[in-house]
Order: structure tokens, then C-alpha cells, then sequence
């Protein structure tokens, strides 16, 4: 596989991108534990609420979606569920498979978190797309780095 040598531009767009995402995460980490949440809840309770259409809300797709070991998913489920944010049911179709569902407080931290997201993303979000545009941009000779 051959890889291509990134100009300078790149690389400054590459760490800007990525010093905008630790910006925004840190802004998300502090706004969970406001509410009491770990951050990882929040993330959880986001995959969980913002599954695609169809999608169904199993822990194999929750592990996927947010990109965790099976066990490592369980075990922030068993967590999310003593904090009553979360609960898992047997699904009527399939008695072997459980859902994941969000609970009355779960919708309401979720709700009041993601609006605070977005209102972050629309205030300082600009910064994070001009960083990435030039690393999808199509490739330009080193010349002009």
C-alpha cells in the first residue's frame, strides 16, 4: 500500500482538526458531569437515541456504534442502568435477543445534553470544519504547501 507524504498544510490542518475535537470533547465531558453523568453515559444515551432508522437498539449494535468490546458495553449498560437511565427488555420476537431502551430520565438528560451539544457545536463548530477542509480536500502538489 503505498501512502502519500502529507504537506505541511496538511499537517497543520491535522492537528487544528484534532485540537478542535479534544476542544469539544472536553466541553462534553465537563457538561456530563454536571449532570452527574460520566461521560461515557452520555455518549451511550446518544448512540442510543440517535440509532438510525431500522437499526435495531441491541448491544451488539450499541457496542459497535460506539466502538467498544462487547463486555466493556456491558458493563457501562450495567452502570447506566443503577443510574436509571437505561433499560433492557427482552425483545417478542426473539426471546434470546435484548433491547436497550432509554428511560423517562434517560430522555430528559439527553435531551437537555444534546441541546446544550448543539448549541456548542454552533457557537465554536466552525473552527473544527475549516480544519478538516483541507484534508478532504483533493491533493495538491508540495509546491504549493
Amino acid at each position: 500500500m503505498h501512502v502519500r507524504s502529507l504537506t505541511d498544510r496538511q499537517f497543520r490542518s491535522l492537528a487544528e482538526f484534532r485540537y478542535q475535537v479534544r476542544r469539544f470533547l472536553h466541553f462534553s465531558e465537563r457538561e456530563s458531569r454536571a449532570f452527574s453523568l460520566q461521560p461515557q453515559h452520555y455518549q451511550l444515551l446518544v448512540a442510543l437515541k440517535g440509532l438510525p432508522p431500522g437499526m435495531a437498539p441491541t448491544i451488539g449494535n450499541l457496542a459497535e456504534r460506539l466502538q467498544l468490546e462487547h463486555h466493556s458495553l456491558v458493563e457501562l449498560l450495567d452502570r447506566a442502568s443503577q443510574q436509571g437511565l437505561v433499560s433492557r427488555r427482552r425483545e417478542f420476537g426473539d426471546r434470546r435477543r435484548v433491547g436497550i431502551h432509554l428511560t423517562a430520565k434517560g430522555e430528559r438528560f439527553v435531551a437537555e445534553l444534546a441541546a446544550r451539544h448543539v448549541a456548542e457545536l454552533q457557537s465554536s463548530g466552525r473552527p473544527l470544519v475549516t480544519a478538516l477542509r483541507p484534508l478532504l480536500a483533493p491533493a495538491r502538489s508540495k509546491a504549493k504547501a
